[in-house]
């Protein structure tokens, strides 16, 4: 839920979470929100952070040709089953799209391949087929999002070795 206070700060408070800053950048929040409820379901963040550039490239009121909308591209029942009354709202969303991650990981054994293409094309049709599953525009999603997720996971990496040679008294980079 978003509010703005007395001192001209907005402040977005959910999940016995508050977030406040002056007038932010949408993605800046958006990003917050992201790592927070991919913390809070124990999802990577890594795998938040792809799955919402390939969706929607962090566009808020992203809405797909299939009735997709937010951030994540929630469908209505998806929305519905994780308790989004507006799927516009980024907290909202971020936070029923980082839940149905959640269930997908733990329904595919953590394989995130099936766990894309299951996020693409809805959970039956992988789970009755698996990778055999076989969809040009399924494989070109799963593909895209494993990409930008080692990319991030590779940066990441790579930010906690400089923080951590510099906490052991290494030089700057």
């Amino acid at each position: 839920m978003a509010m703005k206070d007395w001192a001209g700060l907005f402040c977005l408070a959910a999940a016995g979470t508050v977030l406040c800053g002056a007038q932010e950048d949408p993605r800046a929040v958006a990003t917050r929100w992201a790592d927070h409820y991919a913390a809070v379901y124990g999802v990577p963040a890594e795998l938040v952070h792809a799955i919402i550039e390939v969706e929607s490239a962090w566009q808020p009121h992203a809405v797909s040709s299939k009735g997709a909308v937010g951030l994540m591209q929630l469908m209505p029942t998806t929305a519905a089953m994780f308790g989004v009354s507006n799927r516009f709202d980024t907290e909202q969303n971020i936070r029923g799209g980082v839940a149905y991650l959640a269930r997908l990981l733990r329904l595919f054994d953590g394989d995130l391949r099936l766990v894309a293409a299951a996020y693409l094309t809805g959970e039956r049709r992988i789970l009755s087929a698996g990778l055999r599953y076989s969809n040009a525009e399924v494989y070109q999603y799963v593909s895209k999002v494993a990409r930008l997720y080692r990319t991030k996971r590779l940066e990441g990496l790579q930010a906690l070795g400089v923080l951590r040679s510099r906490a052991e008294g290494g030089g700057q980079p």
